[in-house]
């Protein structure tokens, strides 16, 4: 897992490197002022950002293990969506998420969370 400082390049968006450095069915950290973010990548390249704290416990997300579309958190094997950040049935909770795009090869990570969880 690697991290990386976030690269401001706008004050909504930043440059957080090319598609390549995210390992697929893995993750890396972003570091932001507010707490870590998690930026996720499946093994068809699909790319998430979560709050890189599971909501049951606030396990690192990050260092989970990816399988489709859903992380395990290393914990308590909690499973989360990455496309909503919502924990899989019958738990309850959610990681915020943060939108993302990929242009030319680089991933590109707002620093805003999207609406809708309670945690930001």
């Amino acid at each position: 897992m690697a991290v990386n400082q976030a690269k401001q390049i706008t004050p909504e968006w930043i440059d957080i490197g090319p598609l390549a450095s995210i390992p697929r069915q893995g993750a890396r950290v972003v570091r932001a002022a507010f707490g870590d973010i998690a930026v996720f990548r499946t093994a068809g390249d699909e790319v998430f950002a979560l709050r890189d704290r599971c909501p049951h416990k606030g396990g690192p997300l990050s260092q989970g293990i990816v399988h489709g579309r859903r992380v395990a958190c290393p914990l308590h094997d909690w499973k989360v969506h990455l496309d909503t950040g919502l924990a899989v049935a019958p738990d309850e909770g959610c990681a915020a998420r943060f939108p993302l795009r990929v242009e030319g090869g680089r991933v590109f990570l707002s620093l805003t969370p999207d609406e809708g969880c309670p945690d930001r």
